[in-house]
């Protein structure tokens, strides 16, 4: 069976990650219900409502007001652009350029004009075979970043404002990302077989893996196009690693690094059976945590870092459940607290501000020491390390708060008269086990497709960078540029 109709443009894609669902509302007025989480609590949506298609010269006006750092098929690249796309990337990851050093600056600037050289590369491509992005793409694509990263429209504004990025920045990049995908789609869409055949040795695949671990795989993947590229690319794959074990979130990176189409979902690969990749990166994955990131792997096409987002235990695995509340020495538990002090007369809104920004440590919380951390980034804040303390010595609030708590966890902040309250546990946190359960015949069927869809679009990129005509600013020769 030929994959045509059963695969659609990114803008009708079913719903995914990149496409949170629209549902219909319920009083019968035809208007859709406001987007929920995945708690099903309504999320914020960013919206733009003005008419657009892509458009390759787009940024010719960013490019007049600044000199030039690089071109593509004469098509312009300026320093206000790459500055943009740098903000962009540090307001994403919660970066503040004082934190990176002169050579982590240099080497981040030149990764990410590399990336913008690609995107011009894939635009031209895009309006050469006339692909359209609308903004309602790009609002789904965009509220579905919010979501994961757990932002409101006004507080990711604030970031890019705090950074010096823009919106049109991030939506620009985002429009890159889609019209890539549209283009690859176009050219490659009704090429590709998968058939009965191959669904069914695949799914014997899987039935012979269900005994084995699987993990669930973040990736980026950065190419070596020749040889003589290997060692430069090795160290862009360090410096990305660097960065990801210094704190920034790996979809983020994923986008704005990664030359693989996974790149469109922050770099998710999905779940993967012990063995089933590349027997270099199936080695690295058995030595890895949950959460942890690995160093540069060489592999066919390029390097890859990985992280391991998930671990399932072989099919029929009985899971003990993870234990909660005091387990430590005579029904203990070692807490720390973080106090963001609010004064009382503060208006609402500012609390609950606060609130989400206690929140939003809460969802990333790793240990106490982190905690400490950010007291000393917080002005203002109050850090006390509370030792093996037993539960019925402290206060009401943090005894329900903590009575259900996990090993490593922090509870869900809550309010009392000092301020907002954030309590962690310092324990380490045990691993969360789930069982496999094997995927459907549809699953498999688009995997495969998604398989072979990345070959061809890692193939088409080369030769397009390959065909282009690129040149880069040489900043030792004043206004020159050398191919």
């Amino acid at each position: 069976m030929r994959r045509v109709a059963g695969v659609k443009p990114v803008g009708d894609t079913p719903p995914s990650a990149d496409a949170p669902p629209t549902a219909t509302a319920a009083d019968g007025t035809g208007k859709p219900d406001a987007p929920r989480d995945t708690n099903g609590d309504p999320i914020q949506e960013a919206k733009n409502n003005n008419a657009a298609v892509i458009d390759a010269a787009a940024e010719k006006a960013a490019a007049d007001s600044d000199f030039i750092t690089a071109t593509v098929n004469d098509e312009s690249i300026s320093d206000f652009e790459l500055r943009q796309r740098v903000s962009l990337y540090l307001a994403l990851n919660g970066f503040a350029q004082a934190q990176l050093t002169p050579e982590q600056k240099t080497r981040m600037r030149g990764q990410i004009m590399e990336q913008l050289q690609a995107e011009k590369v894939q635009l031209q491509e895009a309006v050469k075979k006339k692909i359209t992005v609308s903004p309602v793409e790009v609002d789904r694509r965009l509220n579905a970043m919010m979501q994961e990263y757990h932002f409101s429209i006004e507080q990711l504004r604030q970031n890019l404002t705090n950074a010096g990025a823009s919106e049109e920045a991030l939506r620009a990049q985002i429009t890159a990302s889609i019209a890539w995908q549209k283009t690859v789609q176009d050219e490659y869409g009704d090429r590709v077989n998968v058939t009965d055949e191959m669904v069914k040795t695949e799914m014997a695949h899987y039935a012979d893996g269900a005994n084995k671990p699987h993990y669930r795989v973040m990736e980026i993947f950065l190419p070596v196009d020749n040889s003589e590229q290997d060692a430069k690319v090795k160290k862009d794959a360090e410096e990305v690693e660097k960065q990801l074990q210094q704190g920034a979130q790996f979809p983020a990176v994923a986008r704005q690094f990664s030359q693989h189409p996974t790149a469109a979902t922050g770099g998710d690969m999905g779940w993967i059976n012990e063995g089933q990749l590349a027997p270099e990166l199936n080695t690295a994955l058995g030595k890895m945590e949950v959460g942890a990131i690995s160093g540069p792997i060489r592999s066919t096409g390029g390097y890859y870092v990985l992280g391991l987002r998930e671990r399932q235990e072989p099919l029929g695995t009985k899971i003990a459940e993870a234990p909660t509340g005091p387990i430590g020495p005579a029904g203990t538990l070692s807490l720390a607290r973080l106090l963001l002090p609010v004064d009382p007369r503060t208006p609402k809104p500012q609390i609950e501000e606060i609130m989400k920004v206690a929140v939003q440590i809460q969802q990333h919380y790793v240990s106490c020491k982190q905690l400490d951390e950010l007291h000393g980034k917080m002005n203002g804040s109050v850090y006390m390390d509370l030792g093996d303390a037993k539960l019925s010595d402290l206060s009401p609030q943090i005894q329900e708060a903590m009575k259900n708590s996990k090993p490593g966890e922090a509870a869900m902040p809550f309010q009392d008269e000092a301020g907002i309250e954030l309590i962690g546990r310092c324990d380490k946190r045990i691993e969360i086990k789930t069982a496999y359960v094997m995927p459907s015949r549809q699953q498999v069927e688009d995997q495969l497709f998604q398989n072979q869809i990345a070959a061809l679009a890692r193939r088409y990129l080369r030769d397009l960078k390959r065909d282009a005509n690129i040149q880069v600013r040489d900043d030792s020769k004043p206004d020159a540029l050398i191919r």
